[in-house]
């Protein structure tokens, strides 16, 4: 067995046969970040794993991602906004350009102290939106909302081991009985956006791996989400308040007229770093 990192490191990548060699390498970065907490500089430089470290189970995890599991769910933990959040097969791995979202708020919100912001994070999964708000925004009122309990499971140990301030709630957006909330002056939603027919162009370690809830949208109906939560903004967003969505690239336009349709005075669609459009923020004026 390899007694310091590079070795190792190379092993793993060797083994990591499901995907290009680059995002192997990628891979067996994170593991021994996982495991060893050795960054990639500790790597490239040879230094010595820990003496007193317990070895995993290699065969089995390089087994799994052979299978196209995803690594997240393999380590059980991703990054998001520099902050560590569990994941597993009942919640949508968070994705770097859901992270544009958090930064769009942080923009408009931050400077605001003279009460606290009151933020819904509609569909909240893992609670990855709604806990780094809950941690970032100088003060801050959160709820999540989600349809699985399961989800939601996870969000609140999300929340209690990163120590944010949430109430979570199982709530479907579809479905919301009518005065049973206030006013918010920020509603935030990374809803189901993904089309039954874009599900051929998709890696089979989302296909297999996240949950079909959180993913997919009936190609008839592909913006109901967006409806529902446009809806329920117009009535429950405070006088300034905002609501910021994350979207799919092919319905830019149309999601934006969803919001023009319902009386928003300031609706603006921004890309991502690709430049595909990435999310919609509508404000009430």
């Amino acid at each position: 067995m390899a007694s310091t990192a590079r070795p190792l490191y190379q092993q793993l990548s060797r083994n990591i046969i499901a995907y290009p060699p680059e995002e192997a390498r990628e891979m067996a970065f994170m593991l021994l970040d996982h495991y060893f907490g050795l960054r990639k500089a500790d790597v490239l430089a040879d230094k010595p794993l820990p003496l007193n470290r317990t070895e995993p189970d290699w065969f089995r995890i390089i087994e799994r991602l052979n299978r196209q599991e995803p690594i997240q769910h393999v380590i059980g933990t991703t990054i998001f906004c520099g902050l560590e959040f569990e994941v597993s097969a009942d919640v949508l791995i968070p994705r770097p350009e859901t992270e544009d979202l958090v930064r769009l708020i942080m923009h408009d919100f931050a400077d605001m102290t003279e009460r606290p912001v009151r933020v819904i994070d509609i569909g909240t999964g893992s609670g990855c939106l709604a806990v780094t708000l809950a941690r970032f925004l100088p003060q801050s009122d959160v709820t999540g909302w989600d349809v699985s309990e399961e989800a939601l499971s996870t969000a609140r140990r999300n929340a209690e081991t990163l120590q944010a301030g949430v109430n979570f709630e199982i709530q479907d957006i579809l479905n919301v009985p009518e005065n049973s909330v206030g006013l918010f002056d920020c509603v935030v939603s990374n809803p189901p956006y993904v089309t039954r027919s874009e599900a051929a162009l998709m890696d089979r370690n989302v296909l297999n791996y996240e949950p079909d809830v959180a993913l997919f949208v009936d190609d008839e109906d592909p913006l109901i989400f967006y409806k529902a939560v446009a809806d329920f903004a117009a009535k429950h967003l405070s006088e300034s308040g905002i609501c910021y969505v994350e979207i799919n690239e092919r319905f830019g336009e149309a999601t934006k007229a969803v919001f023009d349709e319902r009386g928003f005075t300031s609706v603006q669609v921004y890309k991502d770093i690709h430049g595909k459009d990435r999310s919609v923020r509508a404000a009430k004026k």
